[in-house]
């Protein structure tokens, strides 16, 4: 039996390849904590994943295959979901910052565009605002 055969196609598939890919990075730096795990319940519960298959994600996030999409606000979406479960202990190590590189290019962004993307996120998620992007995202969110 596949793993199509098993859970459906389409969008439900890349939800769920996209969930793994979450859990993955939430097992990446040993156990999964309790922050972890109630991010972990709202991404399942966002992305439609059942009990069922969520206990087999959580069992083996590897068996689930990473999809890409044709959408950059797509993989942009995708990359911030991830983003969060790394930030969720306020903290990023190399295995993380590793992962995430490699799922960015599994998600379509090249090499260099992902550099780029990662480097910023991680700046905007650990706080490293410079001001000029602090009034920014400021005054962006008053137009």
């Amino acid at each position: 039996m596949s793993f199509s055969d098993l859970f459906g196609s389409g969008e439900h598939l890349r939800n769920l390849s996209h969930f793994a890919s979450i859990v993955n990075l939430a097992a990446i730096d040993g156990e999964i904590n309790d922050r972890e795990e109630k991010l972990l319940q709202r991404f399942a519960r966002k992305l439609d994943i059942n009990e069922e298959e969520y206990a087999k994600v959580i069992e083996n996030p590897k068996a689930f295959p990473l999809t890409g999409s044709n959408s950059v606000e797509r993989r942009l979406e995708r990359l911030h979901d991830l983003f969060k479960i790394i930030f969720a202990d306020n903290e990023i190590d190399e295995e993380e910052t590793e992962l995430i590189k490699r799922y960015a290019i599994g998600l379509g962004f090249s090499s260099q565009a992902s550099e780029g993307i990662i480097e910023r996120s991680i700046q905007i998620f650990s706080g490293h605002l410079n001001f000029e992007d602090y009034r920014y995202l400021l005054e962006k969110d008053n137009d």
